[in-house]
């Protein structure tokens, strides 16, 4: 009986949908996901060669301490050499000076000891013999070797980078930590740089120079400076021909941690930013990358399965003018600084704001509800429903605004949580009032369509001009931290994701039920490409997660269940674009592979499973520390109520637009699948569920109103209680739908 009566309601001249249709779009979403993923720019790495490298290391140098006068040797390698911001990343949340030296050296992250740092980090004072008065030896390298190997998750070997020369020279106790072999021994040291270095840095291809360590702040930190610039004009003046000088603040001095100087100078490295495939981004390094960037300027193999780090490149445009380029308005350090601060603030004060927000809409969608019998509570006053509806929005444009935000340099200003603040609550208002005076606002799926419709613009628009906003933005990740320096972070993915899905749900109601699956389709293929594609997302995993949430949307956007035959084919599709990528990824150069060919080719040669410790350490701490793990909890918890709830009318929702149920799903499996392989646990969800719950449940506020009407006439009432289902009300799909 429901299949005649689906048939009397079917339009005439449309024929029904062929069995085979929906698993030949999800075919084509694969094949279209596959090409944008295997898509990738030509790699044009510029390096320089040298027949020796000095490593000049100081640690806790900002860009901030260079000046023209008073630091003339490193401000004039700064002019001639390629420069970047570097991240000290280390085996210890804080980098110590000996971690710093010791990372150096390894090429891997590590650490010196296990003391947890409160104040200024220890100086790097190694325990040094001298048995022959030429080389030393660092008396626990054994025990630091063993504590990296056995009790760090980074497989750690320290020493790697000096296995991998003939010879190294070390001038000072923190050159000792990065020159000494894996069993201690430096090759050549002396504590003071001679007064005549030049036979000393000819000796060996490698030689690394203990600059001294930058401490505090105003006079005593000036007075660092001032000595470190003196002992490098003195290696410059004697360092050998055709040698390349690396200049790098390598290490934080206190539990702060902040960005610091990088320097390349020499044949092959003037002017530009220096960057590395590790980073993706001009002008960024890790410290990871200094051990490969010797080896490969002296033309040597890096040892294999011990780096974690690449070989740094130059990329051009680059001011000519240090202070253009890295000092004033330009201060990435600055920023990083201030976002920190910032984004813990905003991304709590947003938790508590939604779930406010949502047990005060709970009451109204209660009055919302149709009761039996011919009388029953009064619906809640239009006006209510409109500051409501109005609140709903601005929380649901929260992080797209937060994202465009950072085209204010807040981060300037003496305050500049308010200033943020001020600008995200501002662009808030702004987009909710122009969705509220479009002429198409008293349609149902408007306001949803076009909070999804500015997510989804506002992330692709900021990936296609290199993820300006998301790098060291609120909504976006910090430098700092040396997890994501491009493309798209786990915030930017959320918000896209979820704004991909309801939008490409609410215009699949507009077209009858045999082309729902093609229109989520279209979407999901351009979404994973913006996702997956090096030249804007550069998230493989992500993409491959948006491609599993594309396939079951495009599953059940025509209705019904979940069977297990379309469960079946949706996986079906994910598994070819992973396998798919997966052989094209691992068929190029290391150098150039993706994240998924990295981690596909450390399984394969044993190095995986550290890897996998950190990820599933990082998802640990981002479950109980991140504030995006209660947005995801707090829209869970509603989306609960607004489906199981005899008040919640979100089944009826789902009724009447089923492809708004399938964006709605698709968000759910992409964020927990990009979540779970991404390391952030919920954060991915979290972000999802602070865009698409606020809309979903306005939308299910709205048909409830809708249904509680008891107009004689759907036109004689207009707003959130009027006419707002007429095109689902023309759409006789939709009227077999609510028949059935």
């Amino acid at each position: 009986m429901i299949k005649d009566r689906l048939r009397r309601v079917q339009r005439p001249g449309v024929a029904p949908t062929r069995a085979w249709v929906p698993y030949l779009l999800l075919a084509l979403v694969a094949v279209t996901s596959l090409a944008g993923l295997t898509i990738r720019p030509d790699e044009q790495a510029s390096r320089g060669a040298a027949d020796y490298v000095v490593v000049a290391a100081a640690p806790g140098l900002r860009w901030e301490d260079l000046d023209p006068q008073r630091t003339p040797a490193l401000w004039q390698e700064a002019k001639a050499g390629s420069v970047g911001w570097l991240t000290v990343r280390s085996a210890h949340a804080v980098t110590c000076p000996a971690d710093g030296f010791l990372t150096l050296g390894a090429g891997n992250y590590a650490a010196w000891d296990s003391r947890e740092v409160t104040g200024r980090c220890p100086a790097a004072e190694p325990q040094l013999t001298r048995p022959d008065g030429i080389g030393a030896n660092v008396v626990d390298q054994r025990t630091v070797v063993r504590n990296n190997q056995d009790r760090m998750p980074y497989g750690t070997t320290p020493g790697a980078l000096a296995e991998s020369v003939r010879c190294t020279v070390a001038v000072g106790p923190g050159a000792a930590i990065a020159a000494a072999r894996p069993f201690g021994r430096v090759d050549k040291y002396v504590p003071e740089l001679p007064a005549d270095p030049s036979t000393l840095l000819g000796d060996c291809v490698l030689s690394v120079v203990d600059l001294g360590t930058i401490n505090g702040s105003g006079a005593e930190r000036q007075a660092d400076v001032a000595a470190a610039d003196a002992v490098l004009a003195r290696v410059l003046s004697s360092r050998p021909e055709r040698s390349l000088m690396l200049i790098a603040g390598i290490s934080d001095t206190d539990p702060s941690s902040r960005l610091h100087v990088a320097i390349a100078e020499g044949p092959g490295w003037e002017g530009g930013w220096l960057t590395s495939a590790g980073t993706g981004r001009d002008g960024y390094l890790q410290l990871v990358d200094l051990a490969p960037t010797v080896l490969s300027a002296l033309g040597r193999p890096a040892p294999e399965k011990l780096f974690s780090g690449y070989a740094a490149t130059v990329a051009d445009g680059r001011p000519a003018d240090p202070a253009e380029a890295m000092q004033g308005e330009h201060d990435a350090d600055r920023r990083a600084i201030a976002q920190r601060g910032v984004t813990e603030i905003f991304f709590a004060v947003l938790a508590i704001v939604q779930l406010l927000l949502f047990a005060a809409t709970i009451p109204v969608l209660i009055r919302a509800r149709r009761h039996a019998g011919p009388a029953g509570p009064s619906l809640p006053p239009r006006r209510l429903v409109a500051i409501v509806e109005a609140a709903l929005i601005a929380a649901g444009l929260a992080i797209p605004a937060a994202l465009v935000a950072d085209l204010v340099p807040w981060w300037s200003s003496e305050h500049p949580a308010w200033a943020f603040g001020s600008a995200t609550a501002a662009l808030m208002v702004l987009g909710t009032l122009v969705i509220r005076l479009s002429p198409r606002y008293p349609r149902t799926l408007w306001p949803m369509g076009a909070v999804s419709a500015v997510a989804v613009v506002v992330v692709a628009l900021d990936l296609l001009t290199g993820a300006r906003l998301q790098l060291n933005g609120v909504a976006g990740y910090s430098a700092v931290y040396g997890i994501r320096y491009a493309g798209v972070g786990s915030v930017g993915l959320g918000v896209f994701v979820a704004g991909l899905m309801l939008l490409a749900g609410c215009v699949a109601q507009w077209v009858t039920r045999q082309w729902r699956p093609l229109i989520m389709v279209i979407f999901g293929g351009l979404g994973v490409v913006v996702v997956g594609s090096p030249y804007l997302g550069a998230d493989p995993t992500g993409a491959i997660a948006v491609t599993a949430g594309v396939c079951v949307a495009a599953a059940i956007s025509t209705g019904g269940w979940l069977t297990f035959p379309r469960f079946a084919w949706a996986a079906l599709a994910g598994l070819v674009v992973t396998i798919g990528f997966a052989v094209f990824d691992l068929s190029r150069p290391e150098l150039e592979q993706g994240t998924l060919g990295r981690f596909l080719t450390s399984l394969g040669n044993g190095t995986a499973g550290p890897a996998m410790q950190r990820a599933a350490a990082a998802s640990g701490q981002a479950l109980v520390d991140s504030p995006l793990t209660l947005l995801a909890l707090f829209g869970a918890l509603m989306l609960a109520f607004c489906q199981f709830s005899p008040w919640g009318g979100l089944n009826r929702v789902y009724g009447l637009h089923p492809a708004v149920r399938a964006g709605i799903a698709g968000t759910t499996v992409a964020t927990l699948i990009a979540g779970l392989f991404g390391g952030t646990a919920l954060g991915v969800s979290g972000t999802a569920a602070a865009l698409a719950v606020p809309v979903a449940v306005l939308t299910a506020l709205r048909v409830l109103l809708h249904a509680a009407d008891r107009s004689s006439s759907p036109g004689e009432t207009d707003g959130p209680g009027g006419p707002l289902l007429r095109k689902s009300d023309d759409d006789p799909v939709q009227a077999g739908e609510r028949a059935v």
